[in-house]
């Protein structure tokens, strides 16, 4: 069973807005005092915060679909549905949102840094909202707004001081313990640290803590070992330590060798990230090597012979033993050095700036263009505004429709459609491909009050009333005596076959 997950897939859905409603306030005297219908509520948003008790993915492990609550509809009278609460889900200091593409959405730093994963719906006007001068008494309400849905990445990097890197089975659990009050998993064997571990160090006045990394191996940082799953949590260190092994048993490995090969691993790795906003880029930050198992009379006479070339590389150089406990008092002042200087020099955080980007002045806030695929033609309408408007809209009501494309005129999408170059019967889709409205475009239908005269719920723009001409009214008549000389021949068929009864008989 998984105990620290540091990456997972989360399934946020925000919650529907509740539907308008469509009400007549009615009372002694006044059986239509016009409209009372009240507006639903907002549907609640998932959001991801930053919280200093979670230090794990593990709960988004087990329960991956998060789902806020909806709201509910409006009622008569002017009741207002309720707003669904938001959803807040904690997540530890150091998380990184990726939406499926790998494409960094936030970067959660700090207690009470959110972001908005999965926001909630609108909720649908009533008709109370939805009356004015021209159209008195709406018999329809809009419908509340279905909630985003969307599939987020969240990745934990470890924000730590210093982080020890290194061959498995150097010695860096051993020196976490050693140092620190953490009591990590050790052993006589390869990756027996599993997960990352956390030690909080007291030098003096200084505290910090030290990250213990799972082992590194050549091609790390291409997916071998458990490197590519943890190298990342050494983005946020200000300080890296390498721990290289003088008492290894292995032919063919030596301190150099090793500081060689983690270094280009770090390396490659670091070309991936890009890291903006003031952090320091992976290679330039400071460096420190610590040649463990000195207790070892082999390992402290290798130790004594790879130092001077290792200083010769410009890298402070610090032998130990994580037995004897030799040589862990300077290391840990050293690195406390080293970690007050890099808060010293880190960028003061600056405040959320406010950015505003005003609209172009030719920009309509839709688009219409023209496709063509297989020899069918149609025209695509793209816009926050129109797609939303069709969401909310009810077309099992006549008067909702009607209402529509009130809205649509008025906002301009018919007067685009011409130069699109649409004509009377082209198909029109709103909205995306996979899910999109398609109506036959009729560009003589109508808009105005003097068509609002119908019964509530109706439009008569959305009616039949063309009038039949001469030649239609011929043809009926025609067709209608011709069905009425076939009743009376077949009635009269089936009076001589001895089918008739005579009341008189």
């Amino acid at each position: 069973m998984a105990t620290f997950v540091d990456r997972v897939v989360v399934h946020a859905a925000g919650g529907d807005g509740g539907h308008g409603c469509a009400s007549i306030h009615r009372e002694k005297f006044k059986p239509l005092a016009g409209p009372d219908g009240g507006n639903g509520g907002n549907g609640g948003s998932v959001i991801l915060r930053v919280d200093p008790q979670v230090t794990t993915l593990l709960e988004f492990h087990h329960l991956p679909h998060r789902h806020a609550s909806s709201g509910s509809q409006g009622m008569g009278d002017h009741r207002q549905g309720a707003i669904g609460p938001d959803l807040v889900l904690g997540v530890p200091d150091g998380t990184v949102v990726k939406d499926a593409d790998g494409n960094v959405l936030a970067d959660l730093v700090g207690v009470g840094a959110e972001y908005v994963a999965a926001a909630g719906g609108r909720g649908g006007l009533g008709n109370a909202a939805l009356a004015s001068p021209r159209r008195k008494a709406p018999g329809f309400a809009l419908l509340g707004e279905p909630g985003e849905s969307q599939d987020v990445v969240l990745e934990l990097k470890t924000i730590a001081d210093v982080a020890l890197v290194g061959y498995p089975s150097a010695g860096k659990s051993s020196l976490v313990a050693a140092i620190s009050a953490a009591r990590p998993k050790i052993a006589d064997y390869p990756f027996t640290t599993l997960v990352p571990n956390l030690g909080v160090v007291q030098a003096g006045s200084a505290r910090y803590t030290v990250a213990d990394v799972p082992g590194l191996i050549p091609g790390a940082s291409e997916g071998k070992g458990l490197g590519l799953e943890f190298l990342r949590h050494i983005e946020r260190c200000a300080v890296l330590v390498h721990v290289l092994d003088c008492a290894t048993l292995e032919p063919d490995r030596d301190p150099i060798s090793d500081l060689d090969v983690i270094e280009a691993e770090l390396a490659q790795y670091a070309g991936d990230l890009g890291i903006e906003g003031g952090r320091v880029p992976l290679q330039e930050r400071p460096r420190m090597v610590v040649l463990n198992k000195i207790d070892v009379p082999e390992a402290r006479d290798l130790a004594e012979m790879v130092r001077p070339e290792l200083e010769a590389r410009g890298l402070r150089v610090f032998e130990v033993s994580t037995a004897s406990h030799e040589g862990l008092r300077p290391l840990t002042f050293a690195l406390a050095e080293l970690v007050e200087k890099a808060r010293r020099e880190a960028p003061t955080p600056e405040n959320t700036r406010v950015v505003l980007r005003p609209k172009a002045v030719d920009d309509a806030g839709f688009t219409v263009t023209r496709r063509e695929q297989g020899g069918e033609v149609w025209f695509a309408v793209r816009g926050e505004k129109p797609e939303r408007w069709v969401r909310q809209t009810d077309f099992t009501n006549d008067e909702a429709v009607g209402y529509l494309a009130d809205r649509l005129a008025r906002l301009g999408v018919e007067e685009r459609l011409f130069k699109a170059g649409a004509v009377a019967g082209d198909e029109v889709r709103i909205g995306p491909d996979h899910n999109s409205v398609v109506f036959d475009w009729e560009p003589t239908l109508m808009t105005g009050s003097e068509l609002l005269g119908g019964p509530r719920g109706s439009d008569l723009r959305l009616e039949d009333r063309s009038r039949p001409t001469r030649g239609e009214k011929r043809q009926e008549y025609k067709e209608r005596m011709d069905a009425k000389a076939a009743a009376r021949a077949e009635l009269w068929t089936e009076r001589e076959a001895g089918h008739w009864a005579d009341p008189e008989d």
